[in-house]
C-alpha cells in the first residue's frame, strides 16, 4: 500500500515539477524526458541484472511497445504543455475521465457488456464534457487527448504484457533518437534551454528520467502485491493532487460552470467505484458458494 500511496502522490505532484524546467519548452522537456528516462531505466536494470528478457522479446511484442511508445509521447508532450500553459485543471480532468474511457473500451475492444450502472456513468461522463465544452467554449481538448491517449498505452501494454520497468525501457529506446535528434537540432538552433540556465536548471532537466523511473517502480511493486480493487481506488490520489496544485498552488479559474462539470465526473465516478466494488463482493460471494457446493457434492465414484 506504501508503494502504491508513493507512485500516486509523486504521479499527483508533476504540475510542481515541469515549471522548474522553464525556460525550456514543452518540446524541449519532453526530449530531455525520454532521453534521460532511458538513462534511468537502463540503470535500474543494469543494477538487478535484468537483460535476459531481451532475447524474448518477439516482432509482435516489440510492435506494440512501439505503438505505445508513441502514444505515451503524446500523453507526455500535452500533459507537459499543460502544466506550464496554465491548464492543470484540465489536465487533471484527463486522469479523472480515464477510467471511463477504460469502460468503453472494455465495450468497444472486449465485447464487455455493461452493468446498468456503468452506462450511467459513461453518460454522466459525456454529460460533463458536454457542460465543460460550453464553459471553456471548445471541446476541452487536453483532457481528452489526455484521457484517451493514457487509454490507449494502457491497452497496448495490456496486449503486450511485459513489466513496467522493460516495457519503459522499449518504449524510451524506440523514441530516444527522434528526441536526441531534436535536442541536437535545438541546440545548433541556438534555442535549447539545457545547459544555457545555470547547473541547476540543467540537473532538473536530467532529473526528469529518476522522476519518471522512480514512481513506475513504486507502482509496479505495488500492483504485485495489492489487489486490483486497492490500484483502482488509489488511482483518484493523482488527479486530486492535480487538481488541487491546479486550484490553490497556481490559482486557475474555476467559474461555477466548470464546478458544474467536474461534479458531474465526480458523481459518475462514484457510481463506478460503487458499481465495481459490488460487483467484486457479488463475485467473491458466488466463487465461495460455488466452492462450498463442491466441496459438499459426494466424490465419483
Amino acid at each position: 500500500m506504501a508503494f502504491g500511496i508513493g507512485a500516486y502522490v509523486l504521479w499527483g505532484l508533476f504540475p510542481l515539477y515541469w515549471p522548474l524546467l522553464k525556460p525550456a519548452g514543452a518540446m524541449e522537456i519532453l526530449a530531455h524526458r525520454i532521453m534521460w528516462s532511458l538513462v534511468a531505466v537502463a540503470a535500474v536494470l543494469a543494477a538487478t541484472r535484468n537483460w535476459t528478457w531481451i532475447r524474448s522479446l518477439g516482432a509482435r511484442q516489440g510492435g506494440l511497445l512501439a505503438l505505445a511508445a508513441t502514444v505515451i509521447t503524446i500523453n507526455w508532450g500535452v500533459y507537459i504543455y499543460a502544466v506550464n500553459s496554465g491548464h492543470t485543471i484540465e489536465a487533471a480532468l484527463g486522469y479523472f475521465i480515464n477510467p471511463l474511457i477504460s469502460v468503453l473500451f472494455g465495450v468497444i475492444v472486449f465485447r464487455e457488456r455493461l452493468r446498468a450502472w456503468q452506462w450511467a456513468a459513461v453518460g454522466l461522463g459525456v454529460a460533463a464534457v458536454l457542460v465543460l465544452t460550453a464553459d471553456y467554449g471548445r471541446l476541452p481538448w487536453i483532457a481528452l487527448v489526455l484521457a484517451f491517449s493514457f487509454g490507449t498505452y494502457g491497452l497496448l501494454k495490456k496486449f503486450a504484457n511485459m513489466p513496467s520497468a522493460e516495457s519503459l525501457a522499449v518504449e524510451t529506446a524506440v523514441m530516444f533518437v527522434p528526441a536526441l535528434v531534436f535536442a541536437v537540432v535545438l541546440q545548433a538552433r541556438g534555442d535549447a534551454a539545457f545547459g544555457h540556465h545555470g547547473a541547476g536548471q540543467a540537473i532538473l532537466m536530467a532529473g526528469a528520467g529518476i522522476v519518471t523511473a522512480i514512481p513506475l517502480l513504486l507502482f509496479n511493486g505495488a500492483a504485485i502485491r495489492l489487489p486490483l480493487s486497492a490500484i483502482g481506488m488509489l488511482q483518484y490520489l493523482a488527479p486530486v493532487l492535480q487538481f488541487l496544485i491546479g486550484l490553490l498552488v497556481q490559482h486557475e479559474e474555476m467559474p461555477a460552470s466548470r464546478w458544474a462539470g467536474f461534479l458531474l465526473v465526480w458523481i459518475a465516478l462514484a457510481i463506478l467505484t460503487w458499481d465495481g466494488l459490488r460487483a467484486g463482493r457479488r463475485a467473491r460471494r458466488e466463487a465461495r458458494a460455488a466452492a462450498i457446493r463442491r466441496e459438499a457434492a459426494p466424490e465419483a465414484v
